[in-house]
């Protein structure tokens, strides 16, 4: 008996460290996992999904240089976003012009020039607002001859600008 007596608080300590290092089940969550879990990531955000289906219809990045109908929405992203620019008044500029396309409120002259005015068409706030938004975000798709191409023509008050914030 005087043998299990000192057995018994060994045993007892080693399940409690075993029970201890069990972090698979552990009730406790790390807060970086769950805003990786959480966030909205360039491939799902659906921001991405109405850019694709909406605005490639005439703005897609794989048409080439000279069957184009409108300007990449790599060169609308340039030309919309400056330095200093915040994700609203982006996403505002961006509305601003989709709502009722106007030749005077345009920041794309060359574009309208080019191309002509972008027609309307009955798009709703809430889905422009999230292509900007995406837009902001995220390094979108671009033309092979882009940046080729803002070598050799003027450009304007456009800087290039197809960073990832994210």
């Amino acid at each position: 008996m005087k043998k299990y007596i000192y057995k018994m608080p060994i045993a007892l300590v080693i399940v409690l460290l075993m029970g201890c290092n069990d972090t698979k089940n552990s009730r406790y969550t790390n807060q970086l996992e769950v805003k990786k879990a959480t966030a909205k990531t360039s491939n799902n955000h659906p921001g991405k999904k109405l850019m694709q289906n909406k605005c490639y219809v005439c703005h897609n990045p794989t048409t080439g240089h000279k069957g184009r109908i409108a300007p990449p929405m790599v060169a609308v992203k340039s030309h919309y976003l400056k330095d200093d620019t915040t994700k609203e008044a982006f996403s505002n500029a961006i509305w601003d012009f989709v709502k009722k396309p106007n030749p005077y409120k345009t920041k794309m002259q060359g574009a309208v020039n080019r191309f002509g005015l972008m027609p309307y068409q009955e798009f709703k706030e809430e889905d422009i607002k999230q292509i900007a938004e995406y837009i902001y975000d995220n390094k979108i798709d671009e033309p092979e001859w882009f940046k080729e191409h803002l070598e050799e023509e003027p450009k304007g008050n456009m800087t290039y600008q197809n960073e990832d914030k994210n």
